[in-house]
């Protein structure tokens, strides 16, 4: 997608969720409705955690740094797609095109390491509790979170940048965003190196992060086992119940995006599946936590019994 090689191409067309003209309506009312629940629930749960004090534990702090990125991963894409819905323009500038995608790719890298880095804070305190205090101390905290946002950043531009390289055959990309994967198809180039640099990349954002989490899950799950008393369990259990459904809602709409084999590979198997980790996924983070997790509910009801947010 070299610039220098592509005079012609000086923007891209995003094909959107649906080329009907009568579900436009449709399609932006309900994406509208998800992209202002997204913006206004996640910050709730931040603004909850930040004025309770009970709530300043790391699990908390990761929870508040995810609903965060959440909110930002939405904006990524979302008022795009609705501004395009709205003026029926679906054109997108080379600049902004891979502006959304690098901006994208740090969100959605930030959210594998911020949920690798819950499960690690869940299994220190279920598994090792005498050690909780130590290792998971504020420090390592605000060093791990550190840690990702420039791992994160520095991943998602360095494949920014390398993608930029490439020449394009055509300008008409059929997602409703500019992504990785839709992108690359439409380069002429020789893009070996790329995939394997992709390759390695995936290896260190998702596989370790994912390995790190099934570790913890692993070894939770057998101390679980070890425990004699029924309510224990329940309670022990209780404390990752919100976590464990974060992360198989958003493990499982990326496997259906990226690992899906090129045989069964379906345009609109993928559009449906990046709906669901980019807009759906953040949307219900906020419920799934504050439905779940009776301190958030208590924090919740504080922050509305004392006026700080608008109880309409």
């Amino acid at each position: 997608m070299q610039k220098g090689n592509i005079t012609d191409i000086s923007e891209f067309l995003l094909l959107g969720l649906s080329e009907q003209s009568e579900q436009q309506p449709i399609l932006f009312g309900l994406f509208l409705a998800m992209y202002l629940i997204t913006v206004l629930g996640n910050p709730l749960i931040i603004l909850a955690i930040i004025s309770n004090s009970h709530l300043h534990s790391p699990m908390y702090f990761f929870l508040a740094n995810l609903s965060f990125v959440d909110t930002c991963f939405t904006c990524t894409t979302v008022p795009k797609m609705l501004m395009n819905i709205w003026t029926q323009h679906q054109n997108i500038s080379y600049a902004g095109c891979l502006t959304q995608m690098d901006f994208f790719m740090t969100f959605a890298l930030l959210d594998d390491f911020l949920l690798a880095a819950m499960a690690y804070d869940r299994y220190i305190a279920i598994c090792l509790p005498l050690h909780y205090t130590m290792v998971m101390s504020p420090l390592h905290c605000v060093l791990l979170v550190t840690v990702s946002w420039l791992c994160s950043h520095f991943i998602a531009l360095s494949l920014t940048l390398f993608m930029a390289q490439f020449s394009c055959r055509s300008h008409v990309i059929p997602h409703f965003f500019c992504d990785l994967l839709p992108l690359l198809k439409l380069s002429c180039s020789d893009t070996t190196i790329f995939q394997v640099m992709m390759f390695i990349n995936a290896s260190l954002a998702g596989f370790i992060p994912f390995t790190c989490i099934l570790f913890s899950y692993i070894h939770i799950i057998f101390t679980i086992f070890k425990v004699p008393s029924a309510d224990l369990k329940h309670k022990i259990f209780s404390t990752c119940g919100s976590h464990l459904s974060v992360v198989i809602l958003f493990y499982g709409t990326l496997i259906l995006v990226y690992l899906q084999p090129s045989s069964s590979y379906s345009a609109d198997t993928r559009i449906i599946a990046s709906v669901m980790y980019t807009v759906v996924t953040p949307m219900l983070n906020p419920f799934i936590y504050s439905l779940r997790n009776k301190d958030i509910k208590r924090a919740l009801r504080k922050l509305f019994s004392r006026g700080m947010v608008p109880s309409w």
